[in-house]
C-alpha cells in the first residue's frame, strides 16, 4: 500500500523530463530511471497492480527524489551517471560483466595474432576482428591460424631460433631475413579467413592432412582432420549471409510478464559473426530498459560498430547522440528480416526458460516471506553472511558475501585478513565483524538488514556483542548444525532455536548462502597460500601488501634472515607500527 507520504509527494512532481531515484528505508538508492514526464512515470509505479521484481522494488521504496533536466539527453546522461555512481540493485546487471574478446592481428614488421579484451588503443593501429561471444571459438581460431601460418609467436624477438621455428610454426624472424611480400601475402590470407572465407585455410589443412596420410603419419593426419572439423563446426560464422558487406550490431527483444529476453546479433562483412542472448527481469518500460541495456553493453565492449540496429520504438536520436554512432530501425529489406529474426530468437529463448525462471522467482518470494515472518520484519532484503578459514588453527582469513532478496551481489563481496595473534574462530569472527560494521557506522559501507553467521549460540552471541557495541539495529541469525554436521535449525538473536524444514525454500536458500560464503572464504585462503609459503606468511601480517612484501624479500632474501633481524632492521623497510606487527609475528612462527 502506498504511504501517505509518497502520495503527497507525487502531487508535487512536475510534468517535465528528468531522472528519478528510488530510495529504501536506509536512504540507499535502489533504482534510477529517466522519464520524458516525471509525474506520469513516477505515478505509474504506485497507481497500478505490480508483480515480480517490480513488486519487490515498490515494496522497498519509502522515498524518492528527482532532478528536472532541460532535455531528454541530459536526463539520460544523468541517469547513466547516477547508475554508475550508486550501482542500484534494481537496475540492470549484465550477467556477463566481462568484455568480449577480439582477435588482433598486429601491424608490426613481424606480425602476431592473439586474443585481446581491453581495447584501449588508437584506432586502426591493428586489425581487430570480433567480438567473439564464444571465447572457445576465438581461442580455437587463433590456434588454427597460428598452426597454419608461421607468424611470430614471441612477444619480443629472441636471441636465437626457438622451438616454433624448428616445428615449422615460425619463420625465424629473429635470425632470418623474411621478404615483406611473403609476410603481406600471409596476412592477406589470414584477414580473409577472419572475415569469413575459410576455404583458403581449409585447403591448406586438407593438403597437409593428405600428405601426412600418404607418409603414414596417421596421428598427425587425425590432428589436422580435427582442425578441419573445428572450422566446419565451431568456427563457422556464416549461419546467415547478407548480400551487402554490412558491419553492424543488431538488438531486439521480446517481453512476456516480468521478463525481457534480449537478442544481439554481431554482423561483420555481411555474415552473422556472433550472437548474445540474455533474459532479465524488468521494472520499467521496454524501451527504457533496452536503451539502458545497450548503453551498458558498450561500456563493457568499447569498440563501436559502424551502425547499430534497434526496434522502431527506441529513441534513435537520443541513443545516437549519446553513443555517437549511427542508429537505424529499417522497415524493410534484409536488415529488417534480421531484426524480426532476432525478436523470434528472443521469444523462443524466453518460451523455453520462462517456466524455470518463474519457479525460481516464486521460490525466492516464498523464502523471503517465511524469513520475514520468523524475524517479524517485512523489510528484510539485504543479507550479509560471514565465514572464516584457517590453517590448523592459524592464519585466519574471513569472507563476507552479500545477497539482495536471495540473489548474490558479487560486487559487494569482501575479504578480510585477520590479525596474526588470532587463534580461534570466535576471535576471528569478532575482528571481522567489528571491522565491517565500524565502516557501516561511519557511513563508509551500506547497512544490511540481516547478518547470517555460520554457527550456533556462541557465534550469534559474538555477533550481537559487536552490533550492540556499535549501537546498530541489524537482525542476526546463526545457522546451527546437528550432530551429523548438517544445518538443522536457525538461532535467532535472542538465542531461541527455530527448526528448519529441509524441504522448504527458506532452508534451500539459506544453505546456498552458507555454501557460498564457505567456498568464498576457503578460496581466499587458497589464493594466499598459492603465492608461496613465505609470501603467504607475510600476507598474514596487517599492513603488509604486495609492495612491502617485495621490499622485505629484496632486503632480507629469506624468512630465516627476517626472523633473525632486529626491530630496528625491520624499521629500515617498514614504518614503526607495521615493523612491530611483523617483529611480534615472526616470534610466533
Amino acid at each position: 500500500m502506498t504511504s501517505n507520504f509518497i502520495k503527497e509527494k507525487l502531487k508535487l512532481v512536475p510534468e517535465l523530463p528528468g531522472s528519478y531515484q528510488m530510495k529504501n528505508k536506509n536512504g540507499v538508492i535502489i533504482y534510477v530511471g529517466k522519464a520524458k514526464n516525471l509525474k506520469r512515470r513516477l505515478s505509474s509505479y504506485f497507481n497500478r497492480v505490480q508483480t515480480g521484481k517490480t513488486l519487490l522494488l515498490v515494496n522497498d521504496i519509502v522515498d524518492f527524489e528527482y532532478i528536472v533536466t532541460s532535455t531528454e539527453l541530459e536526463s539520460l546522461i544523468l541517469e547513466i551517471t547516477l547508475i554508475k555512481k550508486y550501482d542500484p540493485k534494481y537496475n540492470i546487471l549484465l550477467k556477463d560483466d566481462k568484455s568480449y574478446p577480439y582477435i588482433e592481428l598486429t601491424r608490426d614488421k613481424y606480425p602476431t595474432l592473439k586474443i585481446v579484451r581491453n581495447i584501449n588503443r588508437k584506432k586502426n593501429r591493428n586489425h581487430l576482428y570480433g567480438p567473439y561471444p564464444n571465447v572457445t571459438a576465438a581461442r580455437k581460431t587463433v590456434n588454427i591460424i597460428n598452426r597454419v601460418y608461421p607468424l611470430r609467436k614471441c612477444d619480443k624477438l629472441k636471441k636465437d631460433l626457438c622451438l616454433y621455428y624448428h616445428i615449422g610454426e615460425c619463420l625465424g624472424y629473429c635470425k632470418k631475413d623474411i621478404p615483406k611480400e611473403k609476410i603481406d601475402s600471409m596476412c592477406e590470407e589470414i584477414i580473409s579467413f577472419l572475415k569469413g572465407n575459410s576455404s583458403i585455410v581449409k585447403d591448406k589443412l586438407v593438403k597437409k592432412m593428405e600428405q601426412a596420410s600418404n607418409d603414414m603419419n596417421y596421428e598427425r593426419a587425425l590432428e589436422l582432420k580435427e582442425m578441419i572439423d573445428d572450422i566446419d563446426i565451431t568456427l563457422s560464422h556464416q549461419k546467415i549471409s547478407i548480400n551487402q558487406k554490412y558491419n553492424l550490431d543488431l538488438f531486439n527483444c521480446y517481453r512476456h510478464n516480468n521478463y525481457l529476453s534480449i537478442e544481439v546479433f554481431f554482423i561483420r562483412d555481411g555474415v552473422l559473426f556472433g550472437r548474445r542472448d540474455e533474459i532479465i527481469t524488468i521494472v520499467d518500460e521496454v524501451s527504457d530498459t533496452l536503451l539502458e541495456y545497450i548503453i551498458k553493453f558498450y561500456e563493457k565492449n568499447n569498440i563501436m560498430p559502424k551502425e547499430i540496429i534497434v526496434p522502431d520504438y527506441i529513441d534513435r536520436d537520443l541513443l545516437s547522440e549519446y553513443l555517437n554512432v549511427k542508429i537505424n530501425s529499417p522497415s524493410r529489406g534484409d536488415i529488417k528480416k534480421l531484426l524480426d529474426l532476432a525478436e523470434e530468437n528472443a521469444k523462443i529463448k524466453l518460451d523455453n526458460e520462462e517456466e524455470t525462471l518463474s519457479k525460481s522467482e516464486s521460490a525466492i518470494n516464498d523464502a523471503l516471506t517465511e524469513l520475514r515472518a520468523i524475524l517479524k520484519d517485512d523489510n528484510i532484503t539485504r543479507i550479509e553472511a560471514f565465514d572464516n578459514s584457517h590453517l590448523f588453527g592459524t592464519f585466519y582469513v574471513g569472507g563476507m558475501v552479500v545477497f539482495d532478496n536471495f540473489v548474490p551481489n558479487k560486487n559487494e563481496y569482501r575479504k578480510f585478513r585477520v590479525a596474526t595473534d588470532v587463534k580461534d574462530d570466535l576471535a576471528a569472527m569478532r575482528e571481522v565483524l567489528y571491522r565491517r560494521y565500524y565502516k557501516v557506522l561511519m557511513g563508509e559501507e551500506t547497512k544490511c538488514d540481516l547478518i547470517v553467521v555460520d554457527g550456533g549460540e556462541n557465534q550469534v552471541k559474538v555477533c550481537k556483542e559487536i552490533i550492540d557495541s556499535l549501537k546498530l539495529d541489524i537482525k542476526i541469525i546463526g545457522l546451527k548444525k546437528n550432530d551429523k554436521h548438517r544445518t538443522s535449525s536457525l538461532i535467532n538473536s535472542d538465542l531461541s532455536e527455530i527448526p528448519l524444514d529441509r524441504h522448504s525454500n527458506l532452508f534451500i536458500f539459506l544453505s546456498k548462502i552458507q555454501e557460498e560464503v564457505h567456498n568464498y572464504a576457503i578460496s581466499y585462503h587458497r589464493q594466499i597460500k598459492a603465492k608461496g609459503t613465505m609470501a603467504s606468511l607475510l600476507d598474514m601480517v596487517e599492513g603488509i601488501g604486495p609492495k612491502r612484501r617485495k621490499q622485505l624479500l629484496r632486503r632480507f632474501e629469506s624468512l630465516k634472515k627476517m626472523k633473525e633481524a632486529s626491530l630496528e632492521d625491520l624499521e629500515e623497510v617498514l614504518n614503526k607500527d607495521v615493523a612491530k606487527n611483523l617483529y611480534d609475528y615472526l616470534k610466533t612462527i
